[in-house]
């Protein structure tokens, strides 16, 4: 049988005649192929050479299923290898991807793994490697470091829920007078950042009552020239409308604050403490008497119908550090300056109720200034006129108090529902001082989740003010 050589420019291999043998043609072994022995028609087709079959044959071959040309067929459509000589392996991969050969595999005659209909994947373009999927970054873990809020500190846990109960009874024609269970403010202006907060007591929650403490929070002017007014009262205990004496309180000062604010400020920069003193002891006197005013004018008594009254003034001018805090009544003022507690609410001596008459406040001096006494006291009380009013009682004393903050303190304004927990657990003392030190001012949420951690025994109102100095 003769066998026609394979045309020039092909990559089927060549043949060669050695003399005086047969003519015959050297097979060339391609990878993922068996290297048993061929048939000659076999190995001339595998070599790209004709075969004699004409077109119409060799397609009928092709369609026959289970024919050596149907398989090559239905793997060529499938993307699988078909076994085909390598000039016209790398044709058939212009037009087609297909997946690539095992190695391995293909060196001991075996065709790599055919993927799945509808999984099929896209090869990596030749010279990079596989692309592995993106992992999710893994969090990092907690600070264990920062404190955790907590419900309560001290001995054990307070007889009342944290959670409000019941709320205050309403009156359809006096919906205005109604106050919210809790207030939060915050702002921050020159070198400090304001956190202010009021909520209603643990037993006040239990009982429907309303919250007798009362918060404002104004700023009056603009740019360097701003002054913040932080005001907080507290009503008298057990007195219906003591919420609204509180709140009536803030409002009388604020609007005393307002109006003076100007002069207030050039106070503040040039640190004249003592007009800054006898003014403000003017404007506090003024707004409690308007306060009394008004509890005749309800026909209220003047001594139920009050409230004790703590403000502190900021300046919005950087370069100015001087906080002034001023008001009449119990409470705390505290300083937290490098995670230790300073008490430096101002405590009235006996001298500051007596002295030169202010109107509504101190009394008439024992003796003139010469030594020389006014009246001769054997100790005998003297009989009610009737034709004077009763004598009143002594009214609460001022409190004044200036101070220049430094960087990194933090100074703490409250009333006696927070100063008499802070001066009696100290417990308490520790867990603020924990999460309140440092420059960076807490946000609204945890500045109220701190403040209203609670104390067993200490159930009032809470009203507190902090400011952080940058």
């Amino acid at each position: 049988m003769t066998t026609t050589a394979a045309p020039p420019g092909r990559d089927g291999p060549r043949s060669r005649r050695s003399p005086g043998s047969a003519p015959h043609t050297l097979p060339r072994r391609t990878a993922g192929r068996p290297s048993g022995p061929r048939g000659p028609r076999t190995a001339h087709r595998a070599a790209g050479g004709a075969t004699g079959d004409t077109p119409g044959t060799r397609r009928a071959a092709e369609s026959r299923p289970g024919s050596p040309a149907g398989t090559r067929t239905a793997l060529r459509a499938a993307g699988g290898p078909t076994g085909d000589t390598p000039g016209t392996g790398r044709a058939a991969a212009r037009t087609r991807p297909h997946a690539p050969r095992t190695p391995g595999r293909a060196a001991r005659g075996h065709h790599a793994t055919r993927p799945a209909r509808g999984r099929r994947r896209t090869p990596a373009p030749p010279g990079e490697p596989p692309q592995a999927a993106p992992r999710t970054p893994a969090q990092p873990p907690p600070d264990s470091a920062a404190p955790v809020s907590v419900d309560y500190v001290g001995s054990g846990p307070p007889t009342y829920d944290p959670e409000p109960t019941a709320l205050p009874t309403a009156e359809p024609d006096e919906l205005g007078d109604l106050v919210p269970d809790t207030v939060l403010d915050g702002a921050r202006y020159g070198a400090c950042t304001l956190r202010a907060v009021s909520l209603r007591g643990d037993s006040a929650r239990y009982r429907g009552e309303p919250r007798r403490d009362a918060l404002l929070t104004a700023r009056f002017g603009s740019g360097e020239q701003a002054l913040l007014l932080v005001a907080m009262a507290t009503g008298a205990r057990a007195t219906p409308g003591a919420h609204l004496a509180a709140a009536e309180a803030c409002r009388w000062i604020g609007r005393a604050v307002g109006r003076s604010h100007q002069r207030l400020v050039e106070d503040l920069r040039a640190a004249r403490r003592g007009d800054l003193k006898s003014g403000l002891h003017r404007l506090t006197d003024r707004s409690l008497g308007r306060l009394r005013a008004s509890a005749a004018e309800q026909g209220a008594d003047p001594e139920e119908y009050t409230a004790t009254l703590r403000c502190l003034l900021l300046p919005a001018d950087p370069d100015c550090r001087t906080r002034v805090f001023f008001g009449v009544g119990d409470g705390g003022l505290f300083r937290l300056r490098d995670g230790e507690w300073q008490d430096i609410e101002p405590r009235p001596s006996a001298a500051a109720t007596t002295g030169a008459p202010v109107v509504g406040f101190g009394s008439p001096p024992a003796e003139t200034p010469e030594g020389d006494r006014l009246t001769l006291d054997f100790g005998i009380p003297t009989p009610p006129s009737p034709y004077e009013p009763a004598p009143q009682p002594p009214r609460e004393p001022f409190r004044f108090r200036a101070s220049v903050a430094r960087p990194g303190d933090a100074l703490v304004m409250c009333t006696e529902g927070l100063a008499g927990p802070l001066r009696g657990e100290a417990a308490l003392c520790a867990y603020l001082a924990r999460r309140w030190s440092g420059r960076a001012a807490p946000g609204l949420a945890a500045f109220l989740a701190d403040a209203q951690v609670r104390v067993k025994g200490y159930a009032d109102d809470r009203t507190a003010a902090a400011v952080w100095e940058a």
